[in-house]
């Protein structure tokens, strides 16, 4: 028989897996409508919707395994990096889609609070998240949207040998900046970075993805603390927020 595996969960969602299914119980159903939507558009691989019954919806798993995950090393051969390179160019190139995304003013509004949280509260030393936030600035300039993933963490992309079968967890996806995707897939991979732009097959500014690592750290690191996780894990945000000093 098969058993429930606790995937991930914590106060706003949760992923339960049994067998071939995963579960996913969401307290806000915008984040499933956008699941759903953006997974019928895109054209890359992922997985298939069973059913659906508010707040929980049934999909399929896909074949493979993670990318890898953060602080951990990936087994990953160069050539998959390279395909997951390809996979999201692939998924840049697609038509928009037909909901709006956040914009750089946003965002900066955004980093500007949490950062004023962060130093409030002590979570981080001071000059960590000052410098980082300098480092910040230069996600926050104009850009082109693109159909972007929006949460393209390395556990969201599946391989078998050097294929990619499968991208999941699509409750954030939007018009949004394209070196975003490619820096949340390579956030504490570093050194993956090359073998990634070298698969998407275009010039990409290396300045404005150090710069979204420093954004997305600043902005998780508070949140995982709350949720139960843990930041400051080797090979994670903070170290990787550190990597900027």
């Amino acid at each position: 028989m098969d058993e429930v595996e606790v995937v991930v969960a914590h106060s706003e969602r949760a992923t339960l897996r049994v067998g071939d299914v995963f579960l996913k119980v969401d307290a806000d159903q915008s984040r499933i409508d956008v699941e759903v939507e953006a997974m019928a558009l895109v054209p890359v691989p992922t997985p298939k919707v069973l059913w659906r019954k508010p707040p929980v919806l049934a999909i399929s798993a896909v074949p493979g395994t993670a990318l890898g995950r953060l602080g951990e090393p990936s087994t990953a051969s160069p050539a998959a990096w390279a395909a997951a390179g390809a996979a999201i160019r692939t998924l840049h190139d697609a038509p928009l889609p037909p909901w709006p995304g956040r914009g750089p003013g946003e965002l900066a509004a955004e980093l500007d609070a949490e950062c004023e949280r962060l130093l409030a509260s002590d979570v981080l030393p001071s000059d960590l998240v000052m410098r980082n936030r300098q480092v910040a600035e230069a996600a926050l300039r104009p850009w082109t949207p693109v159909f972007t993933h929006g949460d393209l963490q390395i556990t969201h992309v599946f391989v078998d040998g050097d294929e990619v079968t499968g991208i999941i967890d699509w409750s954030e996806a939007g018009p949004g900046d394209a070196l975003f995707d490619l820096a949340i897939l390579t956030l504490g991979h570093e050194e993956r970075l090359d073998d990634v732009i070298a698969g998407y097959g275009a010039d990409v500014d290396r300045d404005v993805i150090r710069a979204w690592w420093s954004l997305r750290s600043l902005l998780a690191v508070r949140w995982l603390a709350e949720h139960g996780f843990d930041p400051s894990a080797p090979g994670c945000e903070v170290d990787v927020l550190r990597a900027r000093m």
